[in-house]
């Protein structure tokens, strides 16, 4: 669907152009495009490619066994049914705090592993804690905006960093709502059972 979307975009774009006689403006704004394209790709890389590493030494220092302890009272309150020991749990913490860093991107990696534990226990339905764990995950509440830092930084912005305020501000009652909403959710969804 998404590719008939874009493909009807473009094909509109040039036909407008074509039919307005700016068609070589089409073609340089392409190449234009296609040029920041692959400048914005190999910074993102840059800092995915940082952020993963990061992770990893995290990992290998145990720094993610501790952090995934000290997560423990908001991951049994987000997660009751993911218990002390379970193999979701530390990937959640991880994904958990890579979004909270804004690195979303490399955050994937242990949202997958997470998701791949969680259902494993599934039988065909998405369980109360994937459900939950996918609505943080769209809402993702970040503290340090590092993805759009980077983007403002490449587009020359005068304050990249000046978006950390707002961003905060509405990610974090993006969070909100999302976890009111899953609670909400999940008391509705225990009720059914009963």
């Amino acid at each position: 669907m998404l590719n008939n979307i874009w493909s009807f975009m473009i094909l509109a774009g040039v036909l407008w152009g074509a039919a307005n006689g700016n068609l070589s403006a089409v073609t340089q704004s392409l190449i234009d495009s296609a040029g920041a394209a692959v400048s914005l790709a190999l910074t993102m890389l840059g800092i995915m490619s940082f952020w993963c590493g990061i992770l990893q030494v995290g990992m290998n220092a145990g720094l993610i066994d501790w952090f995934t302890g000290k997560m423990g009272p908001l991951l049994d309150f987000l997660f009751p049914d993911v218990k002390d020991g379970h193999p979701a749990r530390k990937p959640l913490a991880v994904n958990l705090a890579a979004n909270m860093l804004g690195v979303g991107m490399a955050a994937t990696p242990a949202g997958l592993e997470a998701m791949k534990a969680l259902a494993k226990e599934s039988r065909g339905e998405a369980s109360n804690a994937m459900c939950t764990f996918l609505v943080l995950n769209v809402s993702s509440l970040q503290l340090i905006p590092v993805s759009m830092i980077a983007y403002r930084s490449q587009y020359h912005s005068a304050a990249p960093a000046a978006v950390v305020g707002p961003a905060l501000i509405a990610t974090g009652c993006s969070t909100l709502a999302a976890v009111i909403f899953c609670k909400i959710a999940e008391w509705i969804s225990g009720r059914k059972g009963l």
